[in-house]
């Protein structure tokens, strides 16, 4: 620092002289001012502690230099001169500055430690692992990718991720926004294994991962026979399921509630917390929102799981046949009761899970009998004369207020207090709309799957108009368009265009419409005529299903993927 003394042993600094030098000088010395001067060590100003601060604050670049500071801030006669009536800085502006300086250094450190961390994690990854942003260029890519590829970081990072990995699509899933999993791609001529999984904020796609999951599809093999070779039985269960050529999208548990969003990944977490407990649960959720697919994830990941999960839909059994369906019957308790008695819900979910779905529609006179059953843990059959222990775990779920219903006495406050012990509510797809690309790309793969035809996919138009639709019948609105559209477009790609049309005439109409009022009236009848729209539709794949299982009912419900009681409700819906 001796260059910055003047000759009469002053403390002074250069216009030429850095910013980082100017911080350095008034931590050591603990100066609140300096002068400037320039090449002919003439002074033109003073530097004062209060301008470096809002410098540093700033986050003006530490080798900016006095000078361009001076510019930058269009100070024209002096540099951080003040007027006469400015308050003095004070010594503890120095400190400040210190302090300032001090944990900016630290940010600093921390963010870099992060930083390195990150680069050692993906490193030290056995998979191969790229990063790339919304464009499709290449942010990282790890150690092992690079080895597999025969080439430098250097060398993929920048650059579009079609230029350095062959026949990737992590571009196309930036389009989609749908995740691509366990798909095979072939690099060098050699099938492998990747995940392609896009990246969120905001409800908009940002970027995307791609991770080589193993080195080959031969080591999947192996794998596969390693596990094989644990157990015979695993092997004899692993070709009894071949035999049977089940869909390999039979997911259970936790897997089976599909979405990324938050509220999902609350709903997941309750879901693991209520399986723990046996204690009775109360699912709320508009209709076709997924309630059964939640209560059977937390019967499956429950100690109940080994036993039967027995579903009743409370508003489809007439309610002269409620009490029979539930508790069974014994032998002439009735006419036309069968021969030898018939055992209940409540007995053929014994070790296991009772699933009460629409409780909110059951007659207050079975709401008494049930809370009984709740409370007693036993249940007589119709005409019998005995009670049977039961061990239960009894899940219900309603589309209604019970709240509500309680008020105005359509249902019993103790049965509710009874029933509302663990409470999950399930929201509309409306409202979680960052799930809609997984629920289309996971009910897609299933259908196409299922019906033996190759995979579809969506172009970024058509999944934005899908993402802006309200789907006013949540998941089961969805899952009947994504079946509308496997049969109905030959085409790989799903377009805009090929969207039914209650999709796209509330865009049709609103982008040929000249004022906001007609608008909003054409969305508003979109929104009342949507049900019609569907029903119509789910009203013809009933009766498809029907002529094609020639009238039986049990095989026509298999068909269309519902409970046989539900297709009953259904059928008595629409005079089928």
């Amino acid at each position: 620092m001796s260059g910055n003394v003047d000759e009469r042993g002053e403390m002074v600094l250069r216009a030429d002289q850095t910013l980082n030098e100017a911080l350095q000088l008034f931590i050591r010395f603990e100066v609140n001012e300096v002068p400037i001067i320039d090449h002919q060590r003439r002074e033109i100003g003073r530097l004062t502690c209060r301008t470096l601060l809002k410098a540093v604050a700033d986050k003006w670049d530490g080798r900016t230099t006095i000078e361009s500071l001076w510019n930058g801030e269009k100070e024209a006669e002096q540099v951080g001169r003040e007027p006469a009536d400015a308050p003095k800085v004070s010594r503890a502006s120095v400190s400040e500055l210190t302090a300032m300086v001090e944990r900016l250094k630290r940010e600093l450190q921390e963010t870099q430690s992060i930083v390195e961390t990150m680069k050692t994690v993906l490193d030290s990854a056995y998979e191969g692992i790229v990063v790339v942003d919304a464009h499709g260029i290449i942010q990282e890519i790890n150690k092992a990718y690079c080895q597999f590829l025969g080439i430098r970081r250097e060398d993929a990072v920048g650059k579009h991720v079609t230029e350095v990995i062959e026949n990737t699509r992590l571009h196309i899933c930036l389009e989609s926004g749908i995740p691509e999993r366990g798909f095979i791609q072939k690099i060098y001529g050699q099938p492998m294994v990747v995940h392609r999984i896009p990246i969120w904020r905001d409800e908009k796609v940002i970027g995307a991962i791609g991770v080589l999951i193993f080195q080959g599809v031969s080591e999947v093999y192996q794998i596969f026979k390693r596990l094989q070779d644990l157990s015979r039985e695993a092997s004899r269960k692993e070709e009894k399921e071949k035999r049977a050529a089940p869909s390999r999208k039979q997911i259970f548990g936790l897997n089976s509630i599909i979405g990324r969003s938050p509220v999902i990944a609350e709903i997941k977490q309750m879901v693991r917390r209520a399986a723990r407990v046996p204690s009775t649960v109360l699912i709320t959720g508009e209709s076709g929102t997924g309630k059964e697919v939640l209560a059977k994830a937390i019967h499956q990941s429950s100690p109940y799981a080994d036993g039967n999960f027995v579903s009743v839909n409370c508003a489809a059994i007439p309610e002269s046949l409620l009490e029979a369906e539930l508790f069974g019957y014994e032998e002439g308790a009735f006419t036309g009761a069968k021969k030898g008695g018939k055992p209940g819900k409540f007995q053929l979910a014994h070790k296991g899970t009772l699933f009460l779905d629409e409780i909110g529609d059951m007659p207050l006179y079975m709401q008494a009998k049930i809370l009984r059953v709740l409370e007693e843990k036993k249940v007589e059959r119709v005409g019998g004369v005995e009670e049977m222990e039961l061990d239960v775990r009894i899940i219900a779920a309603t589309n209604k207020n019970l709240e509500e219903m309680v008020r105005k006495g359509q249902f019993r406050e103790d049965l509710f207090y009874r029933l509302n012990i663990i409470r999950i509510h399930i929201p509309a797809l409306r409202e979680r709309k960052m799930d809609i690309p997984y629920l289309l790309a996971y009910h897609m793969e299933r259908i196409c799957e299922q019906f033996g035809l190759k995979q579809k996919e969506f172009t970024k138009e058509a999944m934005q108009v899908l993402m802006d639709y309200s789907w006013p019948g949540n998941i089961r609105e969805l899952v009947n368009v994504v079946e509308w559209l496997v049969g109905m477009v030959d085409d790989q790609k799903i377009q805009k265009e090929h969207l039914p049309a209650h999709i796209l005439s509330p865009q049709r109409l609103a982008k040929h419409g000249d004022k906001e009022g007609e608008k909003r009236k054409i969305v508003v009848q979109t929104d009342t005529n949507w049900r019609e729209i569907v029903d119509a539709y789910e009203r013809e794949r009933i009766k498809q299903a029907l002529v094609e299982e020639r009238g039986n009912k049990a095989a026509a419900a298999r068909k269309l993927g519902m409970h046989r009681s539900t297709l009953y409700e259904k059928l008595k819906k629409y005079n089928l």
